[in-house]
C-alpha cells in the first residue's frame, strides 16, 4: 500500500515548480508544527540550550525550522530537474575561487555538508560543475523498503551514484583512490562503534568516523560544501576551504580524530550562522559516550 502511495506521489511532487514545493514545504512544516507536541517542545529546548536563546526566541527558531527542514526533504523532487540554466539563473557563490578549486581538483575529494539548507539539491551542483566524470553520495536509507528505493531513485542522476552507508567503505574507498569524489552528510548521530565523541554546539556528540578513515586511506582533501536557501527561490552555495590529509602528522588516531574535528566545525560554523536551516528535530546527542 505503501508503495502505490509513493508512486502517485512522485509524478505530482515532481510535477511542481520549485516556488509550489516551497509553498508545500512551508505548510508541511506548520502542520508538523501543529501536530507534533512532543517534537515541539524537544527542539525548542534544543534551540535553546544549544545556542544560549530565552523561550521565546528558541520557539520562534524552531517553528523556522520545522518549515525549512520540510522544504528540504521536498526538494528532492526537484533535483532531478537540476541544470545549467537553473544554476544560472538563482545562484549565487560565497567564496568562489574555492568552488573554482574544489570542481576542478585533481585529487581524491571527500565532500562532507550537513543537514543544512538544501542539501537535496547539492548532487545537481555537482554533476553540472565537477571535474570528476563519477561521483558517490553516501546516504542513511530508511527502513521502509519502498520509501527507500524512492529516495534512491531520486537521488540518482547523471554522473550521481547513491551508496548505502552500510554498504559504502569499499566502493566508496576504490573510487577515492582513482581520484574520484565521494559526498557525505556528516551531522548524523552515530552508533558507539562508529564515533569518535567530540564538542558540538557546547555539547559532545558521536561523530561519524567513517569519511575520516575513508579519506585519512585515500589521501584526500576534505572539502565542506552547503546549500543555503535564500529568498524568491535564490540560493548560496557556501564552499569552505579545505583540509588535505596528506599534510597531518601525528597517530593514525589522532589524524582520523582531527579530521572528524575539521569537517564536525565547518557544520557547526554553518548551524550558527543559519540556524534556522539545520535540521534541529534529528535527536543529535543520543549516542552519550
Amino acid at each position: 500500500m505503501r508503495e502505490i502511495f509513493y508512486n502517485a506521489f512522485l509524478p505530482l511532487c515532481s510535477s511542481l515548480s520549485l516556488r509550489r514545493i516551497h509553498a508545500l514545504g512551508r505548510a508541511l512544516g506548520s502542520l508538523m508544527w501543529a501536530a507534533l507536541p512532543g517534537r515541539r517542545k524537544e527542539t525548542t529546548e534544543r534551540i535553546r540550550d544549544r545556542l544560549g536563546l530565552d523561550e521565546r526566541r528558541a520557539r520562534e527558531l524552531a517553528k523556522a525550522s520545522f518549515r525549512e527542514s520540510a522544504c528540504s526533504f521536498l526538494e528532492l523532487f526537484h533535483a532531478r530537474q537540476m541544470d545549467y540554466r537553473f544554476l544560472d539563473e538563482r545562484l549565487e557563490y560565497e567564496n568562489p575561487e574555492l568552488f573554482v578549486r574544489m570542481c576542478t581538483s585533481l585529487r581524491p575529494i571527500v565532500g562532507v555538508t550537513g543537514h543544512l539548507g538544501s542539501w537535496e539539491l547539492l548532487g545537481g551542483i555537482l554533476k553540472c560543475f565537477t571535474s570528476k566524470t563519477d561521483c558517490q553520495v553516501v546516504v542513511r536509507l530508511p527502513k521502509d523498503r519502498a520509501m527507500a528505493d524512492l529516495l534512491m531513485y531520486m537521488r540518482t542522476q547523471s554522473r550521481i551514484r547513491v551508496l548505502p552507508h552500510r554498504e559504502a567503505a569499499t566502493e566508496a574507498l576504490g573510487q577515492l583512490r582513482r581520484g574520484g569524489l565521494s559526498a557525505f552528510l556528516v551531522d548524523h548521530n552515530c552508533r558507539h562503534a562508529e564515533a569518535v565523541f567530540l564538542p558540538f554546539l557546547g555539547e559532545t556528540a558521536a561523530v561519524n568516523k567513517g569519511p575520516a578513515i575513508l579519506a585519512l586511506r585515500a589521501k584526500a582533501e576534505v572539502w565542506p560544501f552547503f546549500l543555503v536557501r535564500l529568498p524568491e527561490g535564490r540560493f548560496r552555495a557556501v564552499t569552505l576551504p579545505c583540509l588535505d590529509t596528506e599534510t597531518l602528522e601525528g597517530s593514525r588516531a589522532e589524524r582520523i580524530e582531527r579530521i572528524c574535528r575539521f569537517y564536525t566545525e565547518a557544520v557547526e560554523e554553518m548551524v550558527l550562522r543559519y540556524p534556522e536551516q539545520w535540521f534541529w528535530m534529528h535527536r543529535r546527542w543520543k549516542t552519550r559516550p
